[in-house]
């Protein structure tokens, strides 16, 4: 559809108000909130993604780019409401105990929601017992954790051996990330997936669901 390739386009060339506006015509043209998600949204989400990915982009252009995917989800939510239309699935993130950078865990956040995904956010700084209460209330099918320093890229297994320690490993897919993790030390804490960035992270996720 026309009008969804121009809102995919606004998206990616971080036109926040051009965004809007589309998604509120699509809106009114009858098109199915679940189609303008898809369609529009998530695909100018995925071409972002991938320009992020290949370094033709950087985070303050993605950061412009969530802004905008965030203002037509807060249009576009209320109708796929009433459509019935549910998430994917749901995932809990949470950058981790002692650490307060929070700039690519937002950005995984905003590429789960575009993905589909119900996305509960705890924030920065979050103990392991916040992160076993939240998936013990949630349920969630992903654990999203983030960590940005070596000194706190340690809490990672103590969340994962709490997980085991509360009887609700196997209940969800752990994936970590952040500037100081690799694959490798990911494996070794016993992680389910690794994302060296938030676009990756965000197509883990879906391979869980």
């Amino acid at each position: 559809m026309a009008d969804l390739v121009r809102l995919s386009e606004a998206l990616q060339k971080m036109d926040i108000a051009g965004v809007k506006g589309l998604t509120e015509e699509a809106i009114a043209a009858g098109i199915h909130p679940q189609t303008i998600l898809s369609e529009g949204l998530i695909a100018g989400m995925g071409v972002a993604g991938g320009k992020f990915k290949r370094n033709e982009i950087f985070i303050p252009e993605m950061l412009v780019i969530a802004r905008a995917m965030n203002e037509a989800l807060a249009i576009l939510k209320p109708k796929l409401v009433e459509v019935g239309a549910e998430p994917i699935g749901k995932a809990v993130i949470g950058t981790v105990k002692g650490d307060v950078h929070d700039i690519g865990k937002n950005m995984l956040g905003m590429m789960l929601e575009g993905a589909g995904f119900a996305v509960v956010d705890l924030g920065y700084d979050v103990s392991p017992e916040k992160f076993i209460e939240a998936v013990k209330n949630e349920a969630p099918q992903v654990l999203g954790m983030s960590a940005l320093l070596s000194t706190t890229m340690v809490e990672l297994p103590v969340v994962i051996d709490a997980l085991k320690e509360a009887g609700i490993r196997d209940q969800v897919k752990v994936i970590v990330g952040g500037a100081p993790l690799t694959r490798k030390y990911a494996d070794e804490i016993g992680a389910d997936g690794y994302g060296d960035d938030a676009a990756t992270g965000a197509e883990i996720a879906r391979t869980f669901i």
